[in-house]
């Protein structure tokens, strides 16, 4: 199965065009962003309200939940309200959970209708049960009664569907015979999308999200190409659900929207962030600008040859196991170590205290890479060295011009391990190789920016085990015309394959792999999630430095933030926190700024924070803990899928929480204050 032409540049899926109402979706449209009011439906002046304050930032279309059937009536008034305010072209989309009664008076006031396949007939109770094929055959047919009126309601109406899974909600049904998976996922909306197609309606998007960006986009893919085998092409609404707020949700999102959208998958988008709404649309306004970017690149060749990643299934690259000195290693077992650039050699000599902070015993600086330029700059690398960095190696930035002979005395000095890092022409094979003699007789090691193009040639010239102290990167050129960065790197990781070649993979962020280059830190964050994030979800990358940021601090935050998102590293804890939205039973942005306050330290815990139990109970089931809205001003406390604690007044609801966690032994005392802070 194939879910994209090109794993290496960007060609955009062909879609059958889908109206909303006046707005395209999917076709020769361009990405088209969306964002949902948080606002009771049934308060139809301030749902109003809400969703021309998000018309007015760029949102283009405007989902509103309708949880009953008297919120499903609110929706006349709401479209009426907000046409007046001149508002008519753009359209509102009623999501519907539990309830077709909703969705069919929905469905007469508003655009579109979003159902979700695991709730909309079914339940979610974790049952576990077998089904036999006539018990399966029986479900489905169940299925069709229960749909059949809304898609043959839209149809009349010409009102579109979304038909939109939740990894946190797949029915008992589904998950019994597929498993909590990808396949699940794609399985339970393609039972939905039949039964549409079987009536004649195919304005249709689909959508496969989860709070994992791994998972949405496996499930993503494996949509797509199961689509194309049956001959549907249709649009796709793509977003990674309760990623939560501030820098990690907007880091969840880009990973897994970008990764897909550089894919060339996706048609319409939401940045789902438990913030005031009006925040996501800057967000997915950014990200579609760099990705529409690639959609008008040159076509650039198309590459034949697929790489050996496995889209629909994550398994790790499997590199060398290397030592980098002072016990940091990289291999199968270990995880991606973390690099950060000093602008230059003096740097090393200034008091670098937030290095040695107690606090940063979670995040730390593995390595630092300093540019080398001239002489000048070894014998001062070398009076910085003498005195001690509390890091385990120095990676080095040399000027081609530095040949091993001038090197050579830096290198029997040094008292610790040094990565010498260049970039190599496909003709410059002997320099590789008496860069790599160098470093093996002084026990360093190279790191080679390379291409996929020139690393055959360099392969095949080398010597038998001369790459055994090799590192792999992209050369500063390494991404060509109509190419995009994350292309370049999975080309250069599957050369390296081809040649025999596992050495470790570093991943770097710099001006030259940006999509669209920003001076902002939006910019250059989503730029580290598209690269870094895309690559570590597909299983490549050992060593990674965001090279973007001039601050070393917030560029090692930056990086493991980035690492956390991916799933590839855990530094702090795991907050899996949904969107507001009219369901909500309590205030999630204020809960969980107040939950994170007292429980963000806890490096390897994941706590969900939902507002309903709509996805709730299924979005936590990788979570350690659950706090979830039951009952207006009642909580419902979770450990892993089970219901310790139901309707708990929510003042008492954080220290629960908390005993929780230390009754299970997952409680560590934060660093006081006064020792997290650097010395002065």
């Amino acid at each position: 199965m194939n879910y994209c032409p090109n794993r290496y540049r960007t060609r955009r899926r062909p879609t059958r065009e889908v109206r909303v109402g006046p707005v395209g979706i999917g076709g020769a449209h361009p990405l088209r962003l969306q964002s949902m009011t948080t606002s009771d439906t049934q308060d139809v002046a301030a749902t109003v309200r809400q969703a021309i304050a998000l018309a007015e930032v760029g949102c283009e279309i405007v989902r509103v939940t309708a949880p009953n059937v008297a919120a499903a009536r609110c929706l006349r008034e709401i479209r009426a309200g907000f046409s007046a305010a001149g508002f008519a072209g753009v359209p509102l989309v009623a999501d519907i959970h539990f309830l077709p009664g909703a969705a069919l008076e929905a469905v007469e006031h508003v655009e579109k209708v979003r159902v979700n396949p695991g709730n909309y007939a079914d339940k979610k109770r974790f049952a576990v049960r077998e089904y036999s094929d006539a018990d399966y055959a029986a479900e489905l047919e169940r299925l069709h009664d229960a749909f059949s009126p809304l898609v043959r309601r839209c149809r009349e109406l010409g009102r579109a569907l979304r038909i939109g899974t939740n990894h946190g909600s797949l029915s008992d049904r589904i998950v019994n015979r597929y498993g909590d998976t990808p396949v699940g996922m794609v399985e339970s909306a393609l039972e939905f999308l039949r039964i549409a197609e079987a009536h004649g309606h195919r304005d249709l998007i689909l959508s496969m999200k989860a709070s994992n960006p791994k998972v949405m986009i496996q499930a993503y893919r494996l949509l797509v190409a199961r689509m194309a085998e049956e001959d549907m092409h249709y649009p796709l609404h793509l977003g990674v659900t309760e990623a939560g707020d501030g820098e990690d949700g907007r880091i969840k999102s880009a990973i897994g929207i970008g990764s897909l959208l550089l894919d060339g998958l996706g048609d319409t988008i939401r940045v789902s962030l438990t913030e005031d709404s009006v925040y996501e649309i800057p967000v997915a306004r950014a990200i579609a600008d760099k990705s529409m970017r690639l959609w008008a690149e040159p076509a650039g060749a198309d590459v034949e040859s697929p790489d050996r990643v496995d889209p629909y299934r994550y398994e790790r690259r499997v590199p060398a196991a290397v030592d980098l000195g002072a016990g940091c290693r990289t291999g199968p077992d270990q995880p991606p170590r973390v690099i950060v650039r000093f602008g230059a050699v003096d740097d090393l000599a200034r008091p670098a205290s937030w290095l040695r902070a107690p606090a940063r015993t979670d995040t730390p600086v593995e390595g630092v890479l300093v540019p080398i330029r001239g002489v000048g700059d070894l014998g001062r690398l070398c009076a910085a060295a003498a005195h001690g960095l509390p890091v385990n190696f120095l990676a080095l930035e040399v000027d081609p011009a530095l040949t091993p002979d001038v090197l050579q005395p830096l290198l029997a000095l040094s008292p610790g391990r040094l990565v010498i890092a260049r970039d190599f022409r496909a003709d410059e094979a002997p320099a590789l190789a008496a860069h790599l003699a160098l470093a093996a007789a002084h026990g360093h090691l190279v790191a080679a920016g390379l291409t996929a193009d020139s690393l055959p040639a360099l392969a095949a010239a080398l010597a038998p085990g001369a790459a055994d102290r090799l590192i792999v990167t992209l050369a500063a050129d390494g991404v060509g015309a109509g190419e995009h960065a994350l292309g370049a790197y999975r080309r250069l990781a599957e050369a390296a394959a081809r040649a025999g070649w596992r050495a470790p993979l570093w991943i770097r962020n710099t001006p030259a792999t940006a999509v669209r280059p920003g001076n902002d830190f939006l910019s250059r964050l989503l730029e580290a999630s598209f690269l870094t994030g895309g690559l570590l979800c597909d299983g490549l990358g050992d060593l990674v430095s965001v090279e973007t940021e001039a601050e070393p601090e917030r560029a090692l935050r930056l990086t493991y933030n980035v690492l956390q998102g991916a799933g590839a590293r855990s530094s702090k804890t795991e907050f899996v926190a949904c969107p507001s939205c009219g369901r909500t039973l309590f205030d999630l942005q204020t809960t969980t700024q107040r939950i994170r306050a007292q429980t963000g330290h806890l490096k390897g815990v994941k706590i969900a924070i939902m507002g309903c139990i709509v996805n709730g109970p299924g979005e936590m089931a990788d979570a350690d803990f659950g706090y979830v809205g039951g009952a207006p001003g009642k909580i419902n406390l979770y450990v892993g899928k089970t219901c310790v604690q139901y309707n708990l007044p929510q003042e008492q609801a954080d220290a629960r929480l908390i005993a929780l966690i230390r009754e299970h032994g997952r409680w560590t005392d934060p660093i006081p204050a006064a020792e997290a802070a650097p010395p002065a």
